[in-house]
């Protein structure tokens, strides 16, 4: 603006313009406030304007994030679903994480790419709600599943003896369907009761909403005791739970030793396989607990987070969504058989429900 305004003023010059007149007329040029602009006119919430350079670099490679989140997840399920070989207690607790990744990929990733971009909301309130609620049923519907994927890995390793009694189909199922009840309470009750915004709702009509936004604004209380209930308190049980499995699988190893035998065949599988859900719990509690600290912090801070960091902390959560299947990928034959498999169009074949993935 200053040099556009330099060479208006040095035109005018040669054109003998008084030199009083040049400086008042750059000094109002420079000094004119640029029009703000609105989601849906005067009245409505503020509107960002990117650069296009920009959102197209934003519309990529977040557009990238959500189709690998869909697809990864939906290998994961079909594979699932599809193989008879697969159909076990603790992979139906691995269906369910996938379901949760896919849905959040669907439901929260995509229109939260657009409203990222936008900074506007154009799906109306209901759907707003609907999209908060969501957020909050399947980061809490992850943590609950991954708990009893906890549970689960326990019983095998501490209690291989009692494992094939106390973890059956039946008790999978049970902690699937306690999942989903409870983060759909969880999420549903916050937001469609208002208890987010609980004593402060004068604050929010006044001063935060607005046409065009959808913000999930929440009082330190409730951000501290949905905290709690949805990351702190699973987050450091499943940690204890991790670390005493980790004790007793090193005393096996010492126990075991080099036997060729096929109880050690089994430890071993096991052993694996609570490594591999071991690292998939770490990821994360690696890629949210940044969001879950912002989260606890900002309303005692006034909410002065920039929002700018704030959508950064929550997208770092969503692509652990992402990362989910990789980390399945990189650890699980069974998964890169199933995969091959699937893309090639082989699944199709009315025999290739009973393929062995893996020697049992």
């Amino acid at each position: 603006m200053l040099q556009i305004c330099s060479e208006f003023c040095v035109l005018w010059k040669f054109r003998e313009m008084p030199v009083d007149s040049i400086k008042e007329a750059c000094k109002n040029l420079t000094e004119k406030p640029m029009e703000p602009e609105f989601c849906y006119g005067n009245g409505s919430c503020v509107r960002t304007v990117y650069p296009v350079a920009f959102r197209a670099v934003l519309y990529l490679g977040l557009g990238s994030a959500v189709i690998l989140t869909v697809l990864g997840n939906l290998f994961v399920i079909v594979a699932i679903a599809h193989f008879k070989q697969l159909h076990t207690p603790p992979n139906y607790l691995t269906l369910s994480l996938a379901v949760t990744d896919l849905l959040l990929g669907v439901l929260v990733m995509f229109p939260s790419m657009i409203q990222s971009i936008e900074t506007c909301w154009y799906f109306g309130d209901m759907l707003c709600k609907l999209f908060n609620s969501s957020d909050i049923l399947l980061c809490t519907a992850s943590i609950l599943n991954l708990s009893f994927i906890s549970i689960d890995r326990y019983y095998a390793v501490c209690h291989p003896m009692l494992y094939p009694r106390k973890i059956t189909v039946h008790t999978a199922v049970i902690m699937i369907l306690v999942t989903w009840c409870v983060s759909s309470v969880v999420g549903f009750g916050m937001i469609f009761l208002k208890l987010n915004i609980l004593g402060m709702e004068e604050f929010y009509y006044n001063n935060v909403a607005c046409e065009g936004g959808c913000v999930m604004l929440t009082t330190g209380v409730a951000s501290t005791v949905s905290s709690m209930l949805s990351f702190y308190i699973p987050g450091i049980i499943m940690l204890a739970i991790y670390l005493k499995i980790y004790m007793v699988a090193q005393r096996q190893v010492r126990t075991i030793g080099l036997q060729n035998t096929s109880s050690s065949k089994v430890d071993k599988h096991q052993r694996k396989a609570t490594k591999t859900l071991a690292i998939i719990m770490g990821v994360f509690l690696s890629f949210w607990l940044p969001f879950f600290l912002c989260y606890i912090i900002d309303p005692i801070i006034g909410y002065s987070v920039p929002p700018a960091v704030f959508n950064t902390l929550v997208w770092l959560g969503y692509l652990n969504s992402t990362v989910n299947p990789l980390v399945y990928a990189l650890f699980y034959s069974w998964f890169r058989k199933a995969f091959q498999m699937i893309v090639s169009g082989r699944i199709f074949r009315s025999d290739m429900s009973d393929t062995k993935l893996f020697a049992e």
